[in-house]
């Protein structure tokens, strides 16, 4: 069965994005770039929030395009591109580059979402996470923590949204500081 791996970068200090959704203080270099590929593009969709997938899809589409984009954001764009992606809206009409629109998380199709065939299900956005955690959904948590304190901005995890006692799974540092905190919810199956 598919994982949902909540994936997302952190400020020392515990926030995913700074004020106005700020998140220009993000240290992705062309390592950490690769990693990220590395790990997206075996993925079997993106569950996104529709803020999230309007961030994306005002760059990723066309990055490639750019004369100046890097051999690790040239290979991001196509991953985007063609990965199945899932954003969950109320207010989206459509959404184009192979994106379904669902209106809400109902466990019961997330569940059934988790066993059809392919990749494990990487799922990003402040108030999409915050709801998949309340309904028990998230299998997995790859935290990139980020050395930088914002002092405030929208936090990774609200009040009572993480489950206790997630078991470590890996850690790794980064040679920009940028450490990975790899965590699986206990009772979850690793691969």
């Amino acid at each position: 069965m598919r994982k949902i791996v909540l994936t997302s970068s952190m400020s020392l200090d515990g926030y995913m994005e700074g004020p106005d959704r700020d998140i220009s203080w993000h240290r992705v270099d062309d390592e950490l770039h690769q990693h990220f590929n590395d790990i997206l593009r075996g993925t079997g969709a993106f569950l996104q929030g529709r803020v999230t997938y309007e961030l994306m899809a005002d760059f990723w589409p066309t990055a490639d395009q750019d004369p100046d984009a890097s051999a690790t954001v040239a290979e991001f764009a196509a991953i985007w591109r063609e990965k199945p992606k899932i954003v969950y809206s109320r207010t989206l009409e459509r959404a184009d580059w192979n994106t379904t629109v669902v209106r809400d998380v109902v466990p019961a199709q997330v569940r059934a979402l988790k066993e059809q065939p392919g990749g494990d299900l990487a799922l990003g956005g402040a108030r999409l996470s915050a709801a998949f955690l309340r309904h028990a959904l998230v299998d997995e948590f790859r935290t990139y923590v980020h050395p930088v304190l914002l002092g405030a901005g929208t936090p990774l995890f609200s009040p009572g949204s993480a489950p206790a006692g997630p078991r470590l799974v890996e850690s790794r540092t980064f040679g920009n500081g940028v450490v990975l905190l790899w965590y699986q919810r206990v009772g979850a199956l690793r691969p």
